[in-house]
């Protein structure tokens, strides 16, 4: 028997497999070694992401990804069977927290609760729509907000009563425009005859829901006024709320007013946007020229302003008290300074109007402020996770719109470049070349371009979705025009408020619009420059819930595994690049039918004006054609009993305006769009006016010899702001109308969608 020792069996090796095995054709493959290792390091990663302190951040991802479920659905839940099973869930989690499923667990229980939580706030708002148009409309109540445009100026009425020719409904608000100048002051009570129109619905499938906004806003309809409005006496005193809204509009018009002493036109506009929210009366050439540079921002209060306002405040109020020797040694001075911060951001909340994505940046900054403090680390994830819980409890219809997607994005992005590359960044060697690049700003000038390039990048695939296009030269344009935006324009503003009161504000407004020319000028030579103007085709939701999983991953992930997060990201930038486009639109009226030729561009029959959904079509096909050209109509051959034009397969579409046109077209076309009814036999696809009336808008794409049908309202869609029943009852003449007979109020501009950072 051999002799054992020192790990040997003498004269034999126990190293198993012997050496040379696996190029002997052995058991142990080169590569095993590295799948190995690669396993290894992958549960490491996987194990430091489910670290202490981890989960947080994801909590608000799941809540939120509860609402989404909740607005995906076609019809309302149960409010009782969401609470009963968020409950239970949360219920479920507390009790098995020592579970090794924990995690999973939550998750799931805080997506429940977003679904609850989105079900509740529905159910909470629930109020009537106006379900067909009104033509002559007596209206009394009490004004509630008003808003000063470009054109016309509009205003929301908290109706007190309604009496209505057809129909006995009570709507509790109604937004109405007026001439410009005519709008009344905020908490009068007036009398009124009104044109009322149902909130605008999508103008194609998968386009932004106007009527979604405006049912969460408590607004029933929009329209306009006709004739003359009558300040009447008050049945009551119209309540708390409605004479501090008196008192918040009285201090803006002052505001406004006094800046209107020294500045004009699109620097005063500005100037009054970024101080009181009120952002509509902005020129359109400039207004473009903002968007399309990437400096649209700028116009909403958002994240951006509101660190401007609390960081001025906070570092303002600390170098005064530091002066202080007494102070400065032996009180918390840095804590005075953030609470003096929070009431200014406070203020700052309620003179900009305190709409939702004013009210994110203000609970950002708030947790930020309380955090300092208290002695926390201030800028982190869990900051964030805070603030996106805070904001989806009180308004989860806020995840919906492009405001709050684009905000929390570039939030996300910007704090991972805190946590993650600025530490890297500052860490650099001392050197003379170093020190020299530091002494001239480089860091600082590199550390904006990041945050520029970062932030940017974020709320790209949300601005894309929503806007039909990209900023190429975003980069450039913040990089020139907001350190003055910073060191200048807000810092003026906020001096111009604090010397208002001493009648000594007029050198800070015209300060003011040095800055805000400066922007202009930048924006406007950005605008211009070759392929500033980045378009992009309409795609669905399904890329952007990707492409959102990937710029999460990627900024809550600190391991190398964030990196997954660029592989799911550019594979949302393949869908959507490759998502098809429709061969036939429709719209809900039926007046307006665009078809794709074989240029592979739109081509449109049309019998009523309707500007806004013909720019909104244009812009969800990446089409750079204006409204008004008169190419939009070639290929299609028209007369009074209709029109018909070809599409890339050569089969035609027709559109019946009479109904002795029918025959002919049933015949000849592959598609027949008719607002009479069509026989029964027609060889035809046909689109009725039934059918848009349960439907509206539709989204056709050929498939062979038939079409594929998209809708904005599907079968079996029934939503408190789309009532099924609502379309069911419209009768023949509301599709009929035309569509310039909507009125002003009822074509919103991109202003009601304004992105933040």
């Amino acid at each position: 028997m051999a002799e054992r020792g020192g790990g040997r069996v003498r004269g034999i090796a126990t190293t198993w497999p012997p050496r040379g095995a696996a190029q002997a054709g052995g058991f142990a493959p080169a590569g095993l070694d590295l799948w190995t290792s690669f396993v290894a390091k992958l549960r490491s990663w996987v194990r430091a992401e489910a670290g202490a302190g981890r989960l947080l951040p994801w909590v608000p991802v799941a809540f939120g990804a509860g609402i989404a479920v909740y607005f995906s659905a076609d019809h309302e839940p149960q409010l009782v069977v969401a609470t009963f099973t968020a409950v239970v869930l949360c219920l479920a989690a507390f009790l098995l927290r020592r579970w090794k499923f924990f995690p999973a667990l939550v998750l799931t229980a805080a997506a429940a609760a977003g679904f609850a939580t989105a079900t509740f706030r529905t159910a909470h708002v629930a109020h009537i729509v106006l379900p067909r148009p009104l033509y002559s409309v007596a209206l009394s109540g009490f004004v509630e907000t008003r808003d000063i445009r470009e054109r016309t100026d509009r205003f929301v009425l908290r109706v007190v009563h309604m009496e209505a020719q057809r129909g006995d409904l009570k709507l509790e608000r109604v937004r109405l425009s007026v001439k410009k100048g005519t709008a009344p002051d905020v908490g009068s009570f007036v009398e009124l005859k009104a044109r009322l129109m149902p909130p605008l619905a999508p103008l194609r499938p998968g386009s932004y829901d106007f009527a979604r906004d405006l049912f969460f806003q408590g607004i029933g309809a929009s329209g306009f006024v006709m004739g003359g409005i009558t300040i009447a006496k008050p049945p009551d005193s119209g309540g708390l709320s409605l004479r501090y809204a008196a008192f918040m509009q009285g201090l803006r018009d002052a505001i406004d007013a006094r800046i209107r002493t020294r500045l004009e036109g699109d620097e005063r506009s500005i100037a009054t946007a970024l101080l009181t929210g009120r952002r509509d009366a902005i020129s359109e050439p400039v207004n473009d020229a903002m968007f399309i540079s990437g400096l649209g921002h700028v116009l909403s209060i958002s994240g951006y302003h509101m660190a401007v306002v609390a960081g001025v405040v906070f570092f303002a109020m600390r170098a005064l008290l530091a002066l202080i020797p007494g102070l400065a040694v032996g009180f918390p001075i840095k804590k005075w300074a953030a609470a003096a911060a929070l009431v200014a951001a406070a203020f700052y909340l309620l003179l900009s109007g305190a709409e939702v994505a004013t009210q994110r940046s203000f609970f950002m900054t708030a947790v930020v402020l309380i955090a300092v403090i208290v002695d926390r680390r201030a800028i982190t994830f869990r900051t964030l996770a805070v603030a996106a819980m805070i904001v989806l409890a009180i308004a989860p219809e806020a995840l919906v719109h492009p405001s709050f997607q684009m905000s929390f994005a570039a939030t996300l992005a910007l704090v991972a470049l805190v946590q993650v590359g600025m530490p890297r960044l500052l860490a650099t060697p001392d050197s003379s070349t170093a020190a020299r690049v530091a002494l001239w700003g480089g860091r600082e000038l590199m550390m904006l371009m990041l945050a520029s390039l970062v932030a940017g990048l974020a709320t790209t695939p949300y601005a894309a979705f929503h806007f039909h296009r990209v900023t190429p030269f975003g980069v450039l344009a913040n990089l020139a025009a907001m350190p003055v935006v910073s060191a200048l324009v807000m810092p003026a503003g906020l001096l111009g408020l604090l010397a208002m009161p001493f009648g000594l504000d007029g050198f800070f407004w015209w300060l003011m619009g040095v800055g805000i020319d400066w922007m202009i000028v930048v924006t406007q030579w950005v605008a211009h420059l070759p392929g500033a103007i980045g378009r992009m085709a309409a795609f669905g939701t399904a890329p952007l819930i990707v492409a959102s999983i990937g710029i999460i991953v990627m900024g809550l992930l600190r391991t190398p595994l964030r990196w997954s997060g660029a592989l799911v990201l550019a594979l949302a930038v393949v869908w959507a690049l490759a998502a098809p486009q429709p061969d036939v639109l429709i719209s809900g009226d039926g007046r307006s039918v665009a078809v794709r030729g074989r240029d592979g561009h739109l081509h449109l029959m049309q019998t009523g004006k309707d500007a806004f959904l013909v720019k909104e079509w244009l812009a969800a096909d990446a089409d750079p054609r204006a409204g008004g050209e008169a190419s939009l109509a070639q290929g299609a051959s028209c007369d009074e009993a209709g029109c018909v034009v070809a599409m890339a397969d050569g089969a035609f579409v027709a559109q019946a305006l009479r109904a002795d046109a029918l025959l002919d077209d049933c015949d000849r076309a592959a598609l027949v769009m008719t607002i009479h009814q069509a026989p029964k036999d027609c060889a035809a696809a046909v689109i009725d006016r039934d059918r848009l009336r349960r439907q509206g808008a539709l989204a056709l794409r050929r498939n062979g010899t038939g079409f594929d049908v998209e809708a904005v309202r599907p079968r079996g869609f029934d939503r408190p702001w789309s009532p099924a029943a609502a379309y069911a009852e419209t009768d023949t003449a509301s599709l009929s109308r035309p569509a310039a007979q909507r009125g002003k109020d009822a074509t919103p501009s991109e202003s009601d969608l304004q992105p933040d950072d």
